[in-house]
């Protein structure tokens, strides 16, 4: 009885571990866990991050779109000997049978001219267009900081 009930819960502490983790797919490439950083009012830009598993041929990430801004750039930032320095890219390739994670202080999506602060615990839709893959939209949940 109580190996029955240790399993039980140990399958219920697996659902809640899931489920705040969202995933999308879109052919053969994953999109894992997107969200954006809360944001002050008044701050003009945003970023949102997540996981891109290419599990097929090689592809590239070309453009995001998303109506909580006016305009959507794609970032790397790089440490310049002691100062971090954001640029604008292109594309983000995805080599085959790859991950590549947008996370901050690194690779990421640029929300510019954000029209309302991002408000922990809100969401808004993300459309990601793949160069071979097309277009997907996904949910980009919003956390605060320390999450």
């Amino acid at each position: 009885m109580r190996l029955r009930h240790l399993i039980a819960g140990l399958a219920l502490s697996g659902i809640a571990l899931l489920a705040p983790a969202h995933e999308y797919r879109l052919g053969q490439i994953a999109i894992g866990h997107p969200y954006a950083r809360s944001t002050a009012p008044g701050q003009p830009t945003g970023g949102a991050y997540l996981r891109l598993e290419n599990r097929g041929a090689p592809d590239r990430l070309v453009a995001v779109r998303a109506t909580v801004c006016r305009t959507v750039e794609l970032h790397t930032s790089q440490m310049d000997g002691d100062v971090m320095r954001m640029r604008e890219v292109d594309a983000i390739d995805l080599p085959a049978n790859k991950a590549v994670t947008l996370q901050p202080g690194g690779t990421h999506i640029m929300l510019v001219g954000l029209k309302a602060a991002l408000k922990d615990g809100d969401s808004f839709p993300l459309t990601l267009k793949f160069e071979k893959a097309g277009e997907v939209t996904v949910e980009v949940k919003v956390q605060g900081p320390d999450r």
